[in-house]
């Protein structure tokens, strides 16, 4: 019997050594595969929930004739987008115009790779996550800016220097915002940020000296993120739809899905850096029962529900009072607290390591 044991494992490892590298080329692939349709499938039922709340707002239904309850709804749209017809304008450059929509899809999804959603659970556990995620976001711009400049028309154009503008003006404050988290938690690494606020919700940066700068990223995100009431690169009542004016059926398609890509990215980051990640509220029994993964989620959708009833409840902004919020007010907010961080910590002794 051992005789036989020894055969057959040396079987099984003359089978994977030389076939090793291909085997966890697959078997990541799968991975990949499983993460992301699950996350297309909650972006499906983001989207019905966020016409759900805005519709719950102006005290009407919305959807709820496609499926039970319209559950169904965001499944259909996806249907019609793709058997519509695409139309291409007589003067657009046609390369670059697929090109667009097809750059801001893989950049949004390329940043949930260092995404933590529950402790062990992500793909590239670098120790740069944060600078990884403040770069892709960045290279976003540039679909929006390709899809607007080949549209050869002066809606999109003009939708896609105000998204430039606007991107580059609220990753500043940003930025200032994940430097307060860098020296409270001590690394850029997203999981050691998460285990950083382990141990309850009085751990949580949200409830400690960085309350602050959590308003101030929510509010960036929702500009970083072109929505309400910063959606002025696709203000229907100026620009008709901004930079995806001449876009149709699949194209467009692909410009909404990374728009709410990059939506729930910002919303898992803001529970990463000020909630805790994966972490329940409370670190005792039956709290500690529900997966990691499960109390990530429900604060994906919590933070969620606060952009749907901002987009329901906030007028637009005027561009220069967009301008105005992002320069002269978060900017030197955020730069403060960096310093004054950075003073708390020396003062009481509370650097980490």
């Amino acid at each position: 019997m051992t005789a036989w044991l020894n055969s057959w494992n040396e079987a099984l490892l003359d089978f994977y050594w030389p076939n090793a590298f291909w085997l966890d080329l697959v078997g990541m692939a799968a991975l990949m595969f499983v993460f992301i349709a699950s996350l297309l499938i909650m972006i499906a039922f983001i989207l019905l929930f966020d016409r759900k709340v805005w519709a719950a707002v102006q005290m009407r239904r919305g959807p709820n004739v496609v499926g039970p309850y319209g559950l169904l709804q965001s499944f259909a749209d996806l249907l019609k987008f793709v058997f519509k017809e695409i139309i291409i304008p007589s003067g657009a450059n046609k390369g670059v115009f697929f090109l667009a929509p097809l750059v801001s899809t893989t950049l949004a999804l390329g940043a949930w790779a260092v995404v933590p959603v529950a402790d062990g659970w992500v793909f590239a556990d670098i120790n740069v996550g944060v600078l990884y995620i403040f770069a892709i976001s960045s290279l976003g711009v540039y679909g929006i800016i390709m899809g607007g400049w080949a549209s050869n028309s002066k809606y999109p154009f003009l939708g896609a220097l105000r998204s430039a503008a606007q991107m580059v003006s609220y990753e500043v404050s940003i930025g200032f915002v994940v430097i307060t988290v860098l020296l409270t938690a001590g690394t850029l690494n997203l999981s050691k940020i998460v285990e950083a606020q382990g141990g309850g919700i009085h751990h949580w940066y949200l409830f400690s000296h960085l309350l602050p700068m959590a308003v101030v990223f929510f509010i960036s995100a929702l500009a970083e993120t072109n929505r309400p009431p910063f959606d002025l690169p696709e203000a229907e009542s100026e620009l008709v739809a901004g930079f995806m004016v001449e876009y149709s059926s699949t194209p467009y398609l692909l410009f909404m899905l990374s728009e709410y890509v990059a939506i729930v990215l910002m919303c898992a980051m803001m529970a990463i850096m000020f909630l805790g990640g994966w972490h329940p509220p409370i670190d005792i029994a039956p709290f500690t029962w529900i997966p990691g993964v499960i109390w990530f989620i429900i604060k994906i959708w919590m933070i969620f529900f606060l952009f749907a009833m901002v987009k329901a409840i906030v007028p637009r902004y005027r561009y220069d009072q967009l301008m105005r919020i992002g320069w002269k007010f978060f900017l030197p907010i955020s730069l403060f607290w960096v310093v004054l961080t950075a003073g708390y910590l020396i003062a009481f002794d509370k650097l980490p390591g």
